[in-house]
């Protein structure tokens, strides 16, 4: 049990040689090599910096910016949309990504470029949505190299072929829905899934089988906000003692109107079994200007019911999905310090992806600019095995690699978990508890007792390994 092929040892580079202990007092002989991490720069920004938006848009003052109404209007949603934005901001030649091709192949021209782009999306399973924020943290200069565009943006010559075992639903969640939208897996908690619209779509959605608008290769099973789906999922909760945990998802809560987000939030307060619930959002860090903009009432909204919470001593949480430190602005350090302050603890769960955090220098970096904003590093999740990202992928030696050389470096209180999900409903489990691990055929094998007794779960490295 618990056992790692040897050649995981040969598979990564050597620097001296760490025996890490299993559960039951195995030892594993792994041969990491360690790291030095660099603290992060304590400069603090502030609203007077130089606005980070104007090599984009040069006349937008910070009045319009900063508000959730302009970010909202501005916001692009179509490819044609998109590939008109780009050919305004893209320099005439790009660097290409890799410093190591021919001197006469170091740039790309734009209209090759946006070629790439177009086609990229002819593929992707998801659909196109960025906003003003996440568009300006993005360096136009050299797109092919900037970690953020990578997530959003697909490009035909980076697609490879999918592993052969993955899938659009690739979490089981359907399968484990006793009513459309509820996803009740583990015993004492249930995924609430009440939007499928996002204020940005990321290449790499668990949820590609239903977030977003409908793509030339998938046709979504959209989860619309309806008050009659919510009222089935709501009996169903109210039936069911056991549970005491509820993930309020999507799609993304920050989608939701403030007065729905009250209506569930309250709802979910009411049921005296119900003992914690969160609101999962990627708002915060591609769209804090809701968090800050006083003519908005989502934020108060949650502030309500987190307060309410407090009082009748339930957990109200936000989780939040930040992946690389490029992502957070002076503005999203605003919205952080407003939740603080007004007492909403926030959580983030990161995503491991190749060409964007797969590094330990920039987890690092990451983890402490978080916990800098009084955000919590919870999890760091493997990439799930969805259809359509296999260039995103990374193996699990790499997480393993990273997480072992971040433990010791970083406080125990702010060091994330890294986890895998399991495919085919096995939830969520410590990258470190697999049964087996062959590095050479990519293959892991993982038990999860409590959600499923004996049975064994698989989760396979891309073909294309690290």
């Amino acid at each position: 049990m618990f056992a790692m092929s040897k050649k995981i040892s040969r598979s990564l580079c050597i620097a001296r040689s760490s025996v890490a202990l299993r559960p039951g007092g195995r030892s594993v002989t792994s041969d990491y090599s360690t790291s030095t991490l660099t603290p992060l720069s304590t400069t603090t920004h502030t609203t007077d910096a130089i606005p980070y938006w104007q090599h984009v848009w040069k006349d937008v003052e910070k009045t319009d910016f900063l508000t959730y109404r302009w970010q909202t209007r501005n916001t692009i949603e179509r490819p044609e949309k998109l590939l008109d934005f780009l050919k305004k901001v893209v320099p005439e030649r790009i660097p290409h990504a890799s410093t190591a091709v021919d001197k006469d192949e170091q740039f790309i021209a734009r209209e090759a470029f946006l070629e790439d782009v177009y086609r990229g999306m002819e593929k992707a399973p998801m659909s196109v949505r960025l906003t003003p924020h996440v568009l300006s943290v993005i360096n136009w200069q050299a797109p092919l190299q900037d970690p953020v565009l990578r997530q959003f943006l697909p490009l035909k010559s980076r697609v490879l072929p999918d592993h052969p075992e993955l899938t659009l639903d690739s979490l089981h969640e359907e399968g484990d829905s006793p009513v459309a939208g509820l996803v009740h897996r583990y015993p004492d908690k249930v995924l609430f899934l009440a939007t499928s619209v996002c204020p940005v779509y990321c290449r790499f959605c668990t949820r590609s089988y239903a977030v977003g608008a409908d793509t030339e290769s998938v046709t979504k099973h959209s989860l619309k906000p309806a008050r009659r789906r919510w009222d089935a999922m709501f009996e169903y909760i109210e039936k069911t003692p056991q549970i005491h945990d509820v993930v309020v998802s999507g799609g993304d809560s920050y989608y939701l109107d403030p007065s729905h987000l009250t209506r569930i939030g309250h709802r979910l307060l009411d049921i005296p079994h119900i003992k914690r619930f969160r609101f999962a959002t990627k708002g915060l860090a591609v769209c804090p200007m809701r968090m800050i903009d006083p003519n908005d009432a989502w934020v108060n909204a949650f502030v309500e019911i987190s307060d309410r919470g407090r009082e009748v001593g339930k957990e109200v949480a936000m989780h939040t999905h930040f992946n690389h430190p490029n992502e957070i602005t002076w503005a999203t350090e605003m919205a952080a310090r407003t939740l603080f302050q007004r007492g909403v603890r926030v959580r983030n769960q990161t995503v491991l992806l190749r060409g964007v955090n797969d590094t330990i220098a920039t987890m690092a970096e990451l983890i402490r600019k978080l916990s800098d904003l009084m955000i919590q590093p919870y999890y760091v999740y493997l990439g799930d095995m969805v259809k359509g990202v296999e260039d995103l992928r990374t193996s699990l030696a790499t997480a393993l690699h990273i997480e072992q050389n971040l433990i010791g470096g970083i406080a125990g209180f702010n060091m994330p978990k890294f986890v895998v999900d399991l495919p085919r409903g096995g939830g969520k489990r410590p990258i470190t508890s697999f049964e087996n691990y062959d590095t050479e055929t990519g293959v892991s094998t993982w038990k999860a007792p409590a959600v499923a007794g004996d049975r064994v779960f698989r989760y396979h490295d891309p073909v294309k390994r690290d």
